[in-house]
């Protein structure tokens, strides 16, 4: 059992390092955050602690979103996965999509997010579009992702911006640009 005193985005950092345990996110400061993960106040950690030792705590599951180079390096992140430029360069891939689709793109990024992320940078995405996927709940071993800013020219295009990724689908980011990082959200 792993207990983390702080925001949530504190709470997803260590938890996404973490390989099986169970965490208890208590937050020090009630209605600043939003509480996702950081859901009890210091107060409760005593019987917290207590219904655990008894055994009386549903513990849930949340699913992680991996990002896997060509090189073999992987990335976790247990909110979301940016994949772009560093600066405010547009970036240039291709995405390939399982069922077969694929398109030029150049856009600020992507975006992958899950369920825990989906109170996050994706509910702010999906926030400005007229067209999102649902965005999955907490507990759902689906992902969302989305395109940022996609910008139509005659040799990129913008109809693949968004969708929802099954348990065991991928989604290909074939880079075209100099340089894209890969980071993992904790927002």
């Amino acid at each position: 059992m792993v207990v983390v005193v702080g925001p949530d985005g504190l709470v997803a950092n260590t938890a996404k390092y973490l390989e099986g345990q169970p965490v208890i996110g208590i937050d020090p400061e009630p209605g600043r955050g939003l509480g996702a993960l950081a859901r009890h106040p210091a107060t409760a950690i005593g019987g917290l602690l207590g219904e655990v030792h008894r055994g009386r705590v549903t513990v849930e599951a949340r699913t992680m979103v991996r990002a896997s180079l060509d090189d073999g390096t992987t990335l976790d992140a247990l909110n979301d996965i940016y994949v772009g430029q560093a600066g405010h360069q547009s970036a240039r891939y291709e995405l390939r999509r399982s069922d077969g689709k694929r398109e030029a793109q150049s856009s600020s990024g992507l975006i992958v997010s899950t369920g825990t992320g989906a109170t996050g940078w994706a509910a702010s995405i999906v926030g400005e579009r007229e067209r999102s996927p649902r965005l999955p709940s907490a507990t759902s071993d689906e992902l969302a992702w989305f395109v940022r800013e996609a910008w139509p020219s005659p040799l990129t295009g913008t109809s693949l911006t968004s969708g929802a990724l099954p348990m065991g689908d991928s989604l290909d980011i074939l880079t075209q640009s100099d340089t894209l990082v890969t980071f993992g959200g904790r927002h």
